[in-house]
């Protein structure tokens, strides 16, 4: 078999595209399956810009289990995978819960049916600080309870997570691991990948160098009436270059045979939180531009604050988030004003 080979699934998408990009420069071949339903083709092309190789690409819709099948025996030396493809914006699995429990469960399952008929398999899971909603105490550690999801997009992440660890309970030679992001931001240095939303963006980073590039007319900070330092909600913000490297460090764990158990969790942030406005003030300090915001009323669902204990992944990971916020949205907005380049360029 070969260690060095490993599936990303959802692989042109924002921290997919990352990963494979971290796992290319530490010498892993990589093979991606992503159906370009939120992603886009051409983020092959600056993957290959940046680590001077092409990985394999396979256009496969995982929900049809047929393809998985078909994939899995056409790639019989594959035994690592890491998993990313899923739908993940909160408001519209609200609206559309079939359509998360479908894409984000179904194809988890079929994954996971080829990977039991494997001698071993190593699986790496994209999972959520969602799965804690509103924590009792902060920072949060992996032993915080898991509490009743506020959407159906959590649910898939917690549930997700249940499918895992009951199967691994089962099958002592698949080994998994989830690992639970708390706010990814950011774009790979050089500018050539970063997070393009399709349509209007769920996250704030986005929102924000669309509306300093003109896309927006402004941008909404959702309350600022939170029991905060200036009001507005906190979040742990984890430059995704940190979170790419990581997944690295896990599955180096998982062919180490380092594990404590075949299935264990780890937290994926920087261990500090910072409000909305601080990340507005930071951005506006690196583009030295103004940004037109404007403060609306809170969004249902979201919590005050969240923030990672980083201890657990920091000792067994042999990983810690190095890149500050301030670097962070840099590379964020020099990969909006090459978007915005490119489209100008193709008009």
């Amino acid at each position: 078999m070969n260690n060095k080979k490993v599936l990303v699934t959802g692989g042109l998408g924002f921290i997919g595209s990352h990963t494979v990009v971290a796992l290319q420069q530490e010498g892993f071949e990589v093979v991606i399956i992503d159906n370009l339903s939120n992603s886009s083709i051409d983020v092959l092309g600056g993957i290959t810009q940046i680590s001077g190789k092409t990985p394999e690409f396979e256009n496969i819709d995982l929900r049809e289990k047929s393809a998985v099948k078909d994939f899995f025996e056409k790639y019989p030396d594959i035994e690592n995978v890491i998993h990313f493809a899923a739908s993940k914006a909160v408001g519209e699995s609200v609206i559309n819960p079939l359509l998360y429990y479908e894409n984000n469960l179904s194809t988890l399952v079929y994954l996971l049916h080829e990977l039991n008929n494997r001698e071993k398999a190593n699986f790496i899971f994209s999972s959520s600080c969602t799965v804690y909603g509103q924590a009792d105490e902060l920072p949060i550690t992996e032993n915080a309870p898991v509490k009743q999801a506020e959407s159906p997009y959590g649910n898939t992440k917690q549930i997700g997570e249940e499918i895992i660890r009951d199967t691994c309970k089962v099958n002592q030679a698949l080994k998994a691991i989830s690992l639970r992001y708390f706010n990814p931001i950011g774009a790979h240095h050089s500018g050539e990948i970063g997070e393009l939303p399709i349509g209007t963006p769920q996250n704030l980073v986005p929102f924000i160098t669309q509306t300093a590039i003109g896309k927006r007319s402004e941008l909404s900070v959702y309350g600022d009436d939170y029991p905060t330092r200036d009001g507005t909600a906190i979040r742990d913000y984890i430059h995704v270059m940190d979170l790419a490297e990581a997944h690295v460090s896990a599955l180096k764990r998982l062919l180490s045979e380092n594990e404590n158990q075949n299935y264990e969790v780890f937290n994926l942030g920087t261990g500090n939180g910072n409000t909305v406005l601080e990340v507005i003030k930071s951005f506006e300090k690196v583009s030295e531009k103004n940004l037109a915001y404007k403060i609306v009323g809170r969004r249902e669902g979201d919590i005050t604050a969240a923030y990672a204990d980083t201890n657990k992944a920091n000792d067994h990971l042999n990983w810690k988030a190095k890149r500050s916020l301030d670097e962070a949205l840099d590379s964020a907005w020099k990969w909006q004003k090459l978007v915005e380049k490119k489209e100008e360029d193709q008009d």
